[in-house]
């Protein structure tokens, strides 16, 4: 070291005060955009990786190991004369070191100047310019073509990507499973990292692993009691399970499915009063239980992830079904807007009140607090996407939420009496007067072809058990035929 080690342990201590203070000032501020919040997450997450690793050189200082610490401190013993001498010694290393190494003002700024930095955070594809996406469209591709996956939507995928209990065990034994699965989990690590910068994943990861193996130990826990061995006492109970679950449940526990049912139910009975770990080898397949432990433990960390994204895995259920119903126009529009966003270079930041007025350039909504809304909440409930409807008397709705919504509220309703038709489900989605009209006129003409009509419909039977309908049979009596 360039100073003493004692002087080397109090800059770092000092060090560690100022992120500290640097921390507490930052979660002082309330950032006006998602984007700002993330940086500012990440900018924190930054600090206290910095913290972790000056706490770790301060522990090694006190340890220590080589004695060079306990070496310093009894430099500075012994008579008066040989102490001041020391000291003197050691007044003079600090003063160059600080006079080659100054912290003076400039020092204080550059630790403040860290409260303005903006890491780079790249989203990719439909992630968002903010990482409110799930983009799961790769693992989605190696699930529609593999032999464990079906041929579904992307919509319909996004509902069922974490539904792992569903594919059948055999399956995942593969190669292709154990690849997908760990390219899902990789990307939603990824992605929680980005987006939850403050979230302590590791240890959240740790925890999943240590219930994990407590589970495995015991032979229990969803993942590996296809059958639960607690319902049955005996090996003849067990064997009406049938062969086909017995060979699962066997599987899924890594040991040898082959034999006789007598035989698969006897192995699998084992495990009912034994641990795996305690069982005899030769009861495993060549590659004992260790493919499906590893493959079975990264699905309990793609669950929990999925667990901690539950809003984001929801939110992006909604705008991949919200865009499928989107007009090309819709979505170059919403290019476009995305496109401004990342142009302005204070696109998310509030607007400030300069003499009294608001600066309001793009034409923003006010918000609760007579502000301006941010423009990503513009952007992101389509506030820029304008709907008129005719029967409304040409309003102009602002946003797909509200031109929904407004098919119930008031102003439609009267414009619907007013037209004569009822306001039912089957003219939502219509804002013109003449579809309204054309749509009704072909509704009644179905109702009119489906009405029922007695003297065509109702039967009359004769004494002879000739049945005809109500006109016929009105005719033939007046003519005394029957």
């Amino acid at each position: 070291m360039s100073s003493t080690l004692i002087e080397q342990t109090r800059i770092n201590h000092e060090e560690i005060e100022r992120l500290e203070r640097l921390i507490v000032k930052d979660l002082q501020t309330n950032p006006p955009s998602i984007k700002k919040t993330l940086a500012q997450g990440h900018r924190i997450r930054n600090m206290i990786e910095s913290i972790i690793l000056t706490t770790k050189k301060l522990n090694e200082t006190y340890e220590d190991k080589d004695g060079s610490r306990e070496d310093e401190i009894s430099a500075l013993g012994g008579s008066r004369t040989k102490v001041f001498e020391a000291l003197e010694g050691r007044v003079k290393e600090i003063v160059e070191y600080h006079r080659n190494h100054p912290s003076g003002p400039h020092l204080v700024e550059d630790y403040e100047a860290r409260l303005k930095e903006e890491p780079a955070i790249a989203f990719r594809g439909e992630e968002g310019s903010s990482g409110l996406y799930l983009d799961l469209h790769e693992m989605y591709n190696q699930y529609i073509n593999s032999k464990f996956g079906e041929k579904v939507e992307y919509s319909a995928y996004l509902n069922v990507f974490s539904q792992l209990d569903k594919i059948q065990f055999n399956l995942k034994l593969s190669l292709q499973y154990k690849k997908y699965i760990e390219a899902l989990l990789g990307y939603l690590i990824n992605f929680f990292q980005r987006t939850e910068p403050l979230q302590d994943l590791e240890r959240i990861l740790c925890k999943v692993e240590t219930d994990f193996e407590e589970q495995y130990a015991g032979g229990k826990g969803e993942i590996y009691a296809l059958i639960d061995l607690d319902y049955y006492k005996t090996v003849e109970e067990l064997i009406a399970v049938g062969p086909e679950r017995l060979k699962e449940a066997l599987g899924a526990l890594g040991l040898k499915v082959g034999g006789t049912v007598r035989q698969r139910a006897e192995r699998l009975f084992l495990t009912k009063h034994t641990s795996l770990e305690k069982l005899d080898k030769k009861h495993f397949t060549k590659q004992e239980p260790e493919t499906a432990k590893e493959i079975a433990l990264t699905e309990a960390k793609v669950k929990k992830l999925c667990v901690l994204l539950e809003e984001t895995i929801e939110r992006t259920k909604q705008y991949v079904v919200k865009k499928q119903s989107w007009t090309y126009e819709e979505m170059e529009e919403e290019r476009r807007m995305d496109a401004e966003s990342e142009s302005l270079v204070n696109d998310e930041e509030e607007v400030e009140e300069e003499d009294g007025q608001i600066n309001n350039p793009l034409k923003l909504p006010l918000g609760w607090d007579g502000k301006p809304i941010p423009f990503w909440l513009y952007n992101l409930h389509g506030l820029g996407h304008e709907f008129k409807c005719e029967i409304c008397g040409d309003h102009v709705y602002k946003g797909r939420r509200a031109f929904e919504m407004h098919f119930k509220e008031g102003k439609h309703q009267s414009g619907m009496r007013s037209l004569g038709i009822p306001n039912t489900k089957h003219f939502n989605e219509i804002t013109l007067i003449e579809e309204a009209k054309e749509l009704w006129r072909k509704i009644q003409e179905r109702q009119g072809e489906n009405k029922w009509k007695p003297e065509v419909e109702e039967e009359f039977e004769d004494q002879e058990g000739n049945v005809y309908n109500k006109k016929t049979y009105s005719d033939l009596k007046r003519q005394g035929l029957i």
